[in-house]
């Protein structure tokens, strides 16, 4: 048996309609002046981000929003949720929302008591040393943010999307509550939940997976296929739903452990560019990346295979068309084309893929890189 490390940090709460109480045992964490970090839009229509307020100050707390996080959270947004939490003199901060939202909260809790600006950690990969405490409230089931060290932030004007990262991200304490998903419309439902699959498939066939982060994966894969077959019948199948939380959440423990693999590398250029969403563009790199991977983990790859079709799958054929009848009754795959990439912006997507590309495989194939977003581009 290999050896391996685990790092869990992350007090974890998890059941539908668990929030408040939740809220309530982790009152030590919030401090009195709470900012909370959200994108605000169809939470406020749903009156979530109003139950959340009332809730808070039922506690106690002050309370001071930042609503204005974007799909892809931009750089300037996390330097506006600093100021505003210094104004208010915030001493925690909740991220309530999808990824993007609980990105943000992490992002600008490292940057309200950190030396440095925020860019130095941008730009420069410093590892902040310090972070106000976070509790992080995910709104859809996809991303497991409010599990991993990481803090996905694009730039408009450099036209970059990149990690901050560092142990002192990870939330204090993440609630798992998937009542929040269940009014999620059937794209971003989709888009979100095929993230944690893949998050499933790319932590399976990461050099540092291990024994522990094997079997969540692969629990991970069996969930996510079976429960968003159900959610494409039935959007309002409340068990699916949660199912489909918990699939995200372990991801989110895989994410801070294996990492993930190329595409995930690749998404980050092409959502920068075009501001389409993080699962949309997975999508559209997805088939092009399992055809070059199958070569180097065709093990990992039919039994993922297996696991996702509920048959025994062998050789590249089989297991890859599984795949794509996945893929494909998903209903909302699009290209790099159809997303808004010309074919002569390749090589200066290219250029801009950062990250430990090495956790992948597939990475030591020749322009694997290039191979991958030409063969996306209409396929």
């Amino acid at each position: 048996m290999r050896a391996f490390c685990m790092e869990i940090p992350t007090k974890i709460y998890f059941g539908r309609k668990t929030w408040r109480q939740a809220l309530e045992k982790e009152k030590s964490i919030l401090g009195g002046r709470v900012l909370v970090v959200t994108t605000g839009g169809s939470l406020r229509r749903l009156g979530y981000i109003e139950e959340l307020e009332t809730m808070l100050k039922g506690l106690e707390e002050e309370v001071c929003f930042y609503d204005k996080v974007s799909p892809n959270p931009e750089l300037a947004e996390i330097k506006e949720a600093v100021t505003l939490g210094k104004e208010c003199g915030a001493a925690s901060v909740i991220g309530f929302g999808g990824g993007s939202a609980i990105d943000a909260a992490k992002a600008a809790a490292a940057g309200l008591v950190c030396g440095e600006p925020i860019d130095s950690y941008y730009f420069n990969g410093n590892e902040p040393k310090a972070s106000l405490p976070v509790i992080a409230i995910p709104t859809t089931a996809g991303t497991g943010s409010e599990l991993s060290k990481g803090a996905i932030i694009s730039d408009a004007k450099s036209q970059l999307k990149k990690g901050i990262r560092g142990t002192n991200l990870y939330p204090k304490a993440a609630i798992v509550d998937s009542y929040f998903t269940e009014h999620i419309p059937f794209k971003v439902t989709m888009e979100t939940g095929f993230d944690a699959f893949a998050h499933a498939i790319e932590s399976f066939i990461s050099v540092k997976a291990s024994q522990f982060s094997e079997m969540l994966s692969l629990e991970a894969v069996r969930l996510t296929g079976d429960n968003l077959r159900r959610l494409m019948d039935n959007l309002d199948d409340i068990k699916a739903r949660e199912n489909m939380s918990y699939a995200s959440m372990i991801m989110g423990i895989n994410l801070g452990n294996t990492g993930t693999a190329l595409p995930h590398r690749l998404q980050y250029p092409v959502g920068a560019v075009t501001g389409t969403g993080h699962g949309a563009g997975l999508l559209a790199l997805y088939p092009a990346w399992l055809g070059i991977e199958y070569k180097h983990s065709a093990g990992k790859m039919d039994r993922v295979a297996s696991i996702l079709s509920g048959k025994d799958c062998h050789g590249e054929e089989e297991s890859l068309g599984e795949f794509m009848k996945f893929i494909e009754k998903l209903s909302v795959r699009q290209n790099l084309k159809d997303l808004g990439i010309n074919e002569d912006m390749i090589g200066c997507l290219a250029q801009r893929v950062s990250g430990n590309m090495k956790n992948d495989p597939a990475f030591r194939e020749a322009d694997v890189i290039q191979k991958i977003y030409r063969q996306s581009y209409q396929a």
